[in-house]
């Protein structure tokens, strides 16, 4: 049966290809350190089942060190820019075609693969099926543009390098919230919150709940991570056992409310680190900027929807 061993087997393999790529780039005064990151996490994905929670920590904790000691850097590209746009331009908006096998493939794949259970793991048919259309718009590309399969693995290489570590922050975040979670942060924050919040000001307390999901956002770079911890500190015990608020509006728009701390903060790497890194771009911090005017009057519309709406 087909299901997360495979997909963690062909991402494992994936980084791999990246970790050798990249001891063999002698552009790159790291990569030796680029290396020993991409390796660690292929072998992570490869063998983290039986390497057990000490080794994944100790393995994990290796990874940090050397990021944090500015041991990942960014090699010479393997091609010339100027010819890679050259050949963009002359296949045109086309390209995008492949990018739209992947969503196609995962879509249709959600409701084949549901009729087989027999050859897919229910709970990760759109894994699965994400995975699969990958695997057919690489194909599709390489058999289209004529190209050798060495060079979605460079091209790969060249954007996680553009990244860096960054690239893991939002599993590394996921992590943090469950942790934040289990480790009772929710209940804490909620002491600390009940001391500054007014007595009996509900509207106050809206704000509180508003502000701290795109705060925690923020730090966390992820708004599911901070949802747990906000609902647990002011959602569930002021806002909706308190003040009888309503559930489903104080846990969507509150959703809402840390997305828009997600539109401030380079810690959200996958919505703004990498398509500063895809563009090119000299300022890696730029999509933030650019998304600031956005996000801080849509956080004050969703705090005051919070407060019409919630309580009817």
């Amino acid at each position: 049966m087909i299901g997360l061993p495979q997909i963690y087997i062909f991402a494992g393999l994936v980084f791999a290809g990246f970790a050798v790529l990249s001891a063999g780039d002698a552009s790159n005064g790291k990569r030796w350190g680029n290396a020993g990151f991409w390796g660690l996490l292929a072998l992570s994905m490869l063998a983290g089942d039986r390497l057990g929670d000490l080794g994944n920590g100790i393995l994990v904790l290796t990874m940090v060190a050397i990021a944090g000691l500015g041991g990942v850097g960014r090699g010479t590209p393997v091609d010339d820019p100027a010819e890679r746009e050259t050949r963009a331009a002359a296949h045109g908006n086309r390209l995008f075609l492949l990018a739209l096998v992947i969503p196609v493939t995962a879509l249709i794949g959600s409701f084949v693969f549901k009729a087989v259970p027999q050859l897919v793991d229910p709970k990760q048919v759109t894994l699965v099926s994400l995975t699969l259309g990958v695997l057919l718009a690489l194909a599709a590309g390489l058999i289209w543009l004529r190209e050798s399969p060495l060079v979605p693995l460079q091209q790969g290489r060249r954007l996680m390098d553009a990244l860096g570590w960054a690239a893991l922050l939002p599993q590394m975040l996921a992590s943090l919230g469950a942790v934040f979670l289990v480790a009772g942060v929710g209940k804490a924050v909620g002491g600390v919150m009940a001391g500054i919040i007014p007595d009996g000001s509900r509207l106050a307390a809206v704000v509180a709940y508003g502000l701290g999901m795109a705060l925690f956002t923020m730090v966390m770079g992820n708004a599911f991570a901070a949802f747990p911890v906000m609902m647990a500190a002011i959602g569930l015990p002021l806002l909706i056992q308190h003040y009888h608020g309503d559930p489903a509006v104080i846990a969507a728009v509150g959703m809402l409310a840390g997305f828009c701390g997600t539109l401030m903060t380079p810690m959200a790497a996958n919505f703004n680190i990498v398509p500063a890194a895809l563009l090119g771009l000299k300022d890696r911090n730029a999509v933030v900027k650019a998304q600031i005017g956005t996000a801080l009057p849509l956080l004050a519309f969703n705090i005051g929807l919070i407060a019409w709406a919630a309580f009817p």
